[in-house]
């Protein structure tokens, strides 16, 4: 079998901005992302080192995403009795994962807010018409009045991230208070996303036009 020239384009800022906006973000690249996604992308990696590095290249997109939501003014009193001015969340957060691959950036966003609230989708494809329809959810109560982390390590399409997020408008959620925390993600998965919540905010850490479908199943151990 003839192996596949996969290096096809690399998406800069400009181009980002011209062709998506505002509305998805690339995590800051750098040689240590670059060598995550090359060994999550190697077919001979072992479960246990995937994991690892999974879950490195997850904190790093978790933490940026942290990073994108709003922050207000604040003032604390130091141990040494000095003010200091500084920042700290501007409301309420919680995280909700599209199971069952979203459930593995779980423990990233446990390990950043301890305390947090953390929702579940499920979504499913019928087998003959790929459609996708939500099967399952369950949020916190007034997850109408919080910020939403929505995670899902790898979109191809955009199908099921379009019906995760009908979803959660539909408890009240708006889009503009969303911010999709992905890996992996495809141009026209992207474009598709984009263009159907415009106001909901994406950071991915590569967007590339074959994406790691294997993740899920690799990270479970179910390959």
């Amino acid at each position: 079998m003839d192996l596949i020239d996969s290096d096809i384009r690399q998406w800069d800022a400009n181009e980002i901005k011209e062709q998506f906006g505002d509305s998805l973000m690339l995590l800051p690249s750098n040689n240590n992302i670059k060598e995550l996604q090359t060994i999550l992308r190697d077919n001979k990696i072992n479960l246990n080192d995937f994991k690892f590095y999974a879950d490195r290249l997850i904190r790093l997109v978790i933490e940026e995403s942290l990073n994108k939501l709003p922050f207000t003014d604040c003032e604390v009193v130091t141990p040494t009795g000095a003010l200091y001015k500084g920042l700290k969340y501007g409301s309420g957060n919680c995280g909700v994962s599209i199971v069952r691959s979203g459930e593995a950036m779980e423990q990233g966003l446990r390990d950043c807010c301890r305390s947090i609230r953390i929702g579940k989708i499920l979504v499913e494809s019928d087998n003959d018409t790929h459609e996708a329809h939500v099967v399952y959810a369950k949020f916190p109560e007034d997850i109408a009045k919080r910020q939403v982390l929505l995670m899902y390590p790898i979109m191809s399409t955009g199908n099921t991230v379009k019906q995760a997020v009908n979803v959660l408008r539909q408890h009240g959620v708006k889009e503009e208070r969303i911010i999709l925390s992905n890996l992996f993600c495809t141009p026209a998965a992207a474009q598709a996303v984009v263009d159907y919540v415009p106001k909901m905010k994406i950071l991915t850490s590569e967007l590339h036009p074959i994406a790691p479908n294997h993740f899920g199943q690799k990270y479970f151990g179910t390959d």
